[in-house]
């Protein structure tokens, strides 16, 4: 068995890394295991890949805060001969908001995983929860080291239990030296030492044995309290040894400063030992229950010693059935009275020491190993068979079902407000024209889907909103107050053009008479503008709802020749843009791309007019050449935009440009029949459920709003309109094309020579 290792690893000094060289040197043990085909994949803290000096069994180094790293360590992984890969997991020692970059390795990775969590948090935010529950849909086992951590995982993450494998914290298989030198060092000659090792940081609790100290030393003075660690590289950094000084200073203001030592190493796990076997009292003296694993604790009760914990979880655990004692939080005085108890009780003593000792014989790295490589070899012979590229009908079960809880929640008897922080609607912000058209277009969708009855009660809100908000002149204000002044005297082309798209899809779609018409007049009072619009998104727009308006009534010769004129507009901006491998519109992509040739497609649809079909279907394969790395959607990110030639930024994206994708390819393959144009247009729609470069979803199957955007390391966790309303409208488009695709299946496709 090969295997890669994918952590920290030494000479970081992390306890992580420890953990991963000791899995590794385990592992060596078992006979079914190739060392020499076998590597570790190390985190790197900083972007210096000299840091650290590692050893040659690191065969790729990521810089934690790099994301290209952890795609090209996952091609690295892919190229090489291992059976399978271990992930340890803890949200430190990851890049990006809560490590999410992660998940661009895993889900690029094409070897089995299993993933070891030393970290399971009850209360996780939403970042940390999805992380989880992503690294868990592709790992092909969750290892964790405490039947609490498993509680956690099916009862907050719902992960089944079936998927996860509880195997103990490892230990070093070591017997307690008969000539320990420690023993006659100046610091345990003649006294009786409690210790406590690890990194040092203010949520250890450390300050609560030293309170505990005077009422220990009055009674057994020789009593040494060693804390050995180095202060935690964070504390560091941020506060320098201001806790450690406030020890020293809490020692000496209770007499006790002569009772105190603090040896200032990391040390190797050899010497570790010596001190485990040398000390009288192992105390760990956490300040709450939430620690999940401790190594400390696991290491104390593997080399024998007598421990006095505080219960957090995993202390619970392993000190139950007399293994240890238990003090209260915070509680000195209680830790006093037990460690005065178990200084003058030697039976009760070596009953707690030979407790740890036999139970820790089973958590000895050799036996932890033998169970790690059977957990492996399982990952190995479940390997899922991959997945078509194109399914041959698109898996609408796996679709979350449609709840337009928040689309409600941001309405009220105006209109949808514009905006939210987080889920909850912020009325200060007010209205604005532009979503309350495209809500006007979602409530038609979804009435049309299924004859939802929530969607008709919503649609009459936003058709008087758009009819509040439209001028004497027949054009229309975009900004409305909460307290309903209006905030502008015109709107913008843009929001014009949005607005002519919902009505048009109105007047082809409207559910009665009464709307139609209704739809109508507002429509038929603002084609006198339509000769002033300038930008080519305000005129792609218009087209589009054009398109729909003669689709309801193709004798309109008036209307013909307006979407003639303004698709005119956009191939002379084609033509003059063209250049090379370029094929657009403009110099430059910035928003809302694909609604361009999106406008063409419509034009051609109700016209037959061939040479707006070739510019959409040219220009469509521009957009297929660079948005579609790594197998999902890459919009456009408006950080920047796409300049001639140039690369697409990436971040960050919008829903509205997935949603733009997500209607052209269902025009493309509504015109074409090409089930090419299905595909992408199902993969661009799963960029708001995690299929996307982070891998995280923008789709709050909690609120059912939808994240304003995809940033480089998170999301935007405010769900406004915008990006709500895009969501939908994309999942009942693709809800949409399924159909058709049904309908068609005992059709022969349909190819663009055929048409042409």
């Amino acid at each position: 068995m090969k295997i890669a290792y994918i952590s920290t690893y030494p000479p970081r000094e992390c306890g992580l890394a420890t953990f991963n060289q000791n899995l590794v040197n385990a592992l060596t043990l078992n006979s079914t295991y190739e060392a020499d085909k076998s590597f570790i994949v190390a985190m790197n803290e900083s972007d210096d890949l000299n840091e650290h000096q590692y050893p040659d069994e690191v065969k790729f180094v990521i810089r934690q805060q790099n994301q290209q790293d952890y795609l090209e360590a996952a091609a690295f992984i892919n190229n090489s001969e291992v059976d399978a890969c271990i992930i340890e997991h803890e949200f430190g020692i990851f890049g990006g908001n809560s490590g999410v970059f992660l998940l661009s390795l895993i889900n690029n990775l094409k070897k089995p995983f299993i993933t070891v969590l030393h970290t399971v948090l009850k209360e996780p935010n939403f970042m940390q929860q999805t992380i989880i529950k992503e690294i868990a849909v592709k790992s092909s086992k969750i290892v964790v080291m405490s039947k609490k951590a498993v509680l956690f995982l099916t009862s907050i993450y719902q992960i089944p239990s079936a998927q996860i494998q509880l195997i103990e914290h490892g230990v070093p298989d070591l017997e307690p030296s008969e000539d320990n030198e420690l023993l006659q060092s100046d610091l345990f000659k003649n006294r009786k030492v409690l210790f406590t090792f690890g990194l040092i940081s203010r949520n250890k609790g450390l300050e609560t044995v030293i309170k505990a100290l005077p009422s220990i030393v009055k009674k057994h003075p020789e009593v040494l309290y060693v804390i050995l660690g180095n202060t935690h590289p964070g504390v560091v950094k941020h506060n320098g040894e201001e806790y450690r000084d406030s020890l020293k200073a809490l020692a000496k203001k209770l007499g006790v400063e002569n009772n105190i030592a603090f040896v200032n190493k990391f040390v190797s796990e050899t010497e570790l030992h010596q001190y485990l076997t040398a000390c009288y009292l192992y105390i760990t003296p956490y300040l709450n229950e939430a620690q999940i694993t401790s190594g400390t604790l696991s290491y104390a009760v593997g080399a024998g010693a007598a421990v006095i914990s505080t219960p957090y979880w995993h202390a619970q655990e392993l000190l139950a059935e007399n293994r240890g004692k238990l003090f209260d939080f915070k509680n000195d005085e209680q830790l006093a009275e037990i460690a005065n108890s178990l200084l003058e009780d030697k039976g009760k003593h070596k009953q707690l020491k030979d407790n740890a000792y036999q139970y820790g014989l089973k958590l000895r790295w050799p036996e932890i190993g033998n169970v790690y490589i059977s957990t492996l070899d399982e990952a190995i012979k479940m390997v899922k068979k991959p997945k078509r590229a194109i399914p041959p009908i698109i898996d609408v079960d796996s679709m979350p079902a449609l709840n337009l809880n928040h689309v409600a929640l941001l309405t009220d008897d105006t209109g949808i407000i514009q905006h939210a922080k987080f889920g909850i609607p912020n009325l200060k912000e007010g209205y604005c024209i532009d979503d309350n058209a495209r809500a006007l277009i979602l409530s038609l969708l979804a009435y049309e889907q299924d004859k939802n009855q929530k969607a008709l009660k919503l649609m009459p809100v936003y058709l008087s909103f758009i009819q509040y908000m439209q001028r004497e002149d027949g054009n229309f204000r975009n900004f409305l107050s909460f307290n309903r002044n209006y905030l502008d005297d015109v709107g913008s082309e843009d929001s014009f053009g949005r607005t002519i798209w919902s009505l048009g899809y109105l007047i082809c779609s409207a559910p009665n008479n009464s709307y139609q018409e209704f739809g109508r007049e507002l429509f038929s009072n603002s084609v006198k503008h339509f000769k002033d619009l300038k930008y080519i998104r305000s005129i792609a727009n218009t087209i589009i709802g054009i398109g729909y308006y003669l689709k309801a009534h193709d004798g309109d010769e008036l209307l013909v020749n307006e979407i003639n004129r303004l698709s005119a507009t956009l191939i002379k901006a084609y033509r003059a843009n063209k250049d090379g491998d370029w094929h657009w519109f403009e110099d430059i992509l910035t928003y809302d791309n694909a609604i361009l040739p999106l406008a063409l497609l419509s034009h051609y649809e109700v016209t037959g007019d061939l040479e707006s079909f070739e510019i959409a279907m040219e220009s469509i394969e521009f957009l297929n050449s660079f948005s579609f790395e790594n197998g999902y959607l890459n919009p456009v990110g408006n950080a920047g935009w796409m300049k001639k030639h140039g690369k697409n930024p990436v971040y960050d994206q919008q829903a509205l440009e997935t949603m733009a994708m997500v209607l052209l390819y269902y025009k493309a393959f509504e015109v074409t029949k090409d089930d090419k144009y299905l595909n992408l247009m199902h993969i661009s729609y799963e960029w708001f459920l995690g299929r996307n470069s982070l891998h995280i979803p923008l789709y709050d199957f909690e609120t059912h709003g939808c994240a304003d955007g995809l940033q480089f390391n998170s999301v935007n966790r405010n769900q406004g309109a915008e990006s709500t309303l895009a969501y939908f409208v994309s999942h009942l488009t693709v809800l949409k094309a399924a159909e058709i695709e049904f309908q068609s299946l005992s059709s022969p496709l349909v190819n663009t020579e055929k048409i042409c």
